[in-house]
């Protein structure tokens, strides 16, 4: 199967509105590595030590979004509890960030969306593009990993078979920061509906847009999550800059 070119999510959806848009908590987990990329809730506890956020639409569809963060990665997964008639490769989910939260009402450079295909390839954009709808394909970031399949009896929320998406997105590149602009959408073909996090969002621009998304953050403030090695060197100059602040006050 080939990648769908971007351009082809903006067009011949029906849209839902979700009834909450209220900013999305991340917390930090200490079991992700134990998280099987196959698309599924593969086992019961899998994704347990994550963030939880349901969100129910007009039509009585629920969207369960469980996200966490740990050491180099973002980790999302996508449940559409209630898609009980699956549409191979025409079932898919596309998460959105804005690193650095800029609001900008052009994609830009630092904006990035991914997207899962049910049971077929994953795709990355980033913005900054003169295509219509802002973003460009680029190739898979070294870390990064994306699937989708069928969840059924391992699912903590039904045992009936429904489409489910995963994805592990390197921190590097969205960027170590406390909050992103966050965009969630999740395509239903059976149905010909699209549903979205935040609601009411134009159809046709929402892409291009990033002032029109909503916001995920970490309430601890733990989420740039450095390294041994970064750790190291943010360490050392705040020891450089207090023995400066120091030396002028010897001075004074």
């Amino acid at each position: 199967m080939h990648a769908y070119p971007f351009v082809v999510v903006l067009f011949f959806i029906s849209f839902g509105s979700a009834y909450s848009d209220e900013p999305i908590p991340i917390t930090l987990s200490h079991t992700m590595e134990n998280v099987t990329f196959d698309g599924k809730w593969t086992f019961e506890t899998e994704w347990k030590a994550s963030s939880l956020n349901t969100y129910s639409y007009e039509n009585g569809t629920q969207i369960v979004l469980r996200s966490a963060h740990q050491g180099d990665f973002v980790y999302i997964l996508v449940n559409p509890i209630d898609d009980h008639a699956p549409d191979r490769l025409e079932d898919y989910a596309i998460v959105c960030f804005d690193a650095g939260n800029n609001k900008t009402i052009t994609a830009q450079q630092d904006d990035y969306c991914f997207m899962a295909v049910l049971e077929g390839e994953s795709t990355v954009y980033r913005g900054g593009s003169i295509m219509e709808t802002g973003f460009e394909q680029i190739p898979h970031p070294e870390g990064f990993t994306a699937a989708s399949s069928i969840s059924d009896h391992n699912d903590r929320y039904t045992p009936i078979p429904h489409p489910s998406y995963e994805f592990k997105i390197p921190t590097n590149l969205i960027g170590r920061d406390n909050i992103y602009g966050f965009f969630l959408l999740v395509h239903d073909a059976n149905l010909q509906k699209t549903y979205t996090y935040p609601g009411n969002v134009d159809p046709a621009g929402f892409a291009s847009d990033p002032s029109m998304w909503g916001e995920i953050y970490s309430p601890d403030k733990s989420l740039p999550e450095f390294g041994f090695a970064e750790a190291a060197l943010v360490a050392s100059f705040a020891l450089v800059a207090s023995l400066a602040r120091l030396k002028r006050r010897l001075m004074h």
